[in-house]
């Protein structure tokens, strides 16, 4: 099964540019735990939780001071809509990373998380014992 059931199209997005304050007001807001980054050209990536953690507080530096662009995680993984969980799944293990952007081509779709692909996982598991229980009931 592919992932495009569990793609969240509606993204919050900030701009390189801004202070990772702005993004830590931005998440906390929207309670999300990443914001989509662009700038002039379109999407740059993602900023994190993690990466508010890792890069910016946790070297005790300013986040009002801090720009997104310099604090976010270089090269974000990108997936297709076509993509299965599993791979998903994988990819996030590989990257140590709990989101990642879906592009359909060049066309950015939205982004998928971790507990999005437990839930698929969940889901088509569910699906496969239903079916196995009507396939031994008859």
């Amino acid at each position: 099964m592919t992932i495009v059931s569990k793609i969240v199209r509606r993204v919050a997005t900030i701009d390189a540019n801004k202070s990772v304050l702005d993004a830590a007001e931005l998440m906390t807001e929207e309670f999300i735990g990443s914001v989509v980054v662009t700038n002039a050209s379109g999407i740059r990536g993602l900023f994190t939780e993690r990466d508010l953690v890792m890069h910016v507080v946790g070297r005790g530096k300013d986040p009002e001071k801090v720009k997104i662009k310099d604090a976010m995680t270089g090269d974000s993984i990108k997936v297709s809509p076509n993509d299965t969980a599993s791979r998903c799944l994988d990819l996030m293990k590989e990257h140590r990373c709990r989101h990642l952007l879906v592009f359909d081509e060049a066309e950015f779709v939205g982004i998928v998380s971790l507990r999005d692909m437990v839930t698929l996982m969940i889901d088509e598991k569910e699906e496969l014992i239903q079916h196995l229980e009507r396939y031994i009931a008859s």
